[in-house]
């Protein structure tokens, strides 16, 4: 077990840490949290590439790490009421689509390698900002409506990037049987 690996394994930990903060109204120390694991979710991989200590294991567990916390991050505001359902059920919907496409190229043996692209990293990046300014505003006790511009845009490439990947999955299944 290296470095980046406990540093994602502590992002995981995290998790249920963020969620009770958020439900009992700790909004800065939650805060506080998400941002400690956004710092890790960006110290793991730094230590990885600059130690070459990259792991099959790391491979795995940093998207769903990633997965996890913005999950729970999304339905639990949601569930409080703080965003609107709708971006929840569109943004765990995609990544449960996506874990079911992976399971499926698994059992059905179409060998590939899963790789993050640019349009996956840009929407967990920009999903990972939106739930930031909404914890900044709740803190600040602003109007999370004024983050409108921010929502439709993580709606968007949330959408797109999910048909991106099933596209690439389509595209890989008929390929395998070609």
């Amino acid at each position: 077990m290296n470095l980046p690996n406990l540093l994602t394994i502590l992002r995981i930990l995290l998790i249920p840490i963020f969620i009770n903060l958020l439900i009992y109204g700790y909004h800065g120390w939650a805060l506080a949290v998400f941002l400690t694991a956004g710092l890790t979710d960006s110290l793991d991989g730094l230590i990885a590439r600059l130690s070459n200590q990259r792991t099959k294991l790391g491979t795995y567990l940093d998207p769903m790490a990633d997965k996890l916390l913005l999950t729970a991050s999304f339905l639990t505001l949601a569930i409080l009421k703080i965003i609107p359902v709708w971006i929840a059920v569109i943004v765990v919907s995609r990544d449960l689509i996506l874990i079911l496409g992976a399971l499926i190229l698994h059992l059905t043996q179409a060998h590939q390698e899963i790789v993050p692209t640019f349009l996956g990293k840009s929407t967990t990046a920009l999903q990972l900002i939106y739930v930031m300014l909404v914890l900044l505003l709740i803190v600040a006790q602003g109007n999370t409506a004024h983050l409108f511009p921010v929502l439709a845009a993580t709606l968007g490439l949330t959408i797109l990037s999910g048909l991106h990947y099933i596209y690439r999955g389509i595209r890989h299944l008929n390929s395998e049987q070609a």
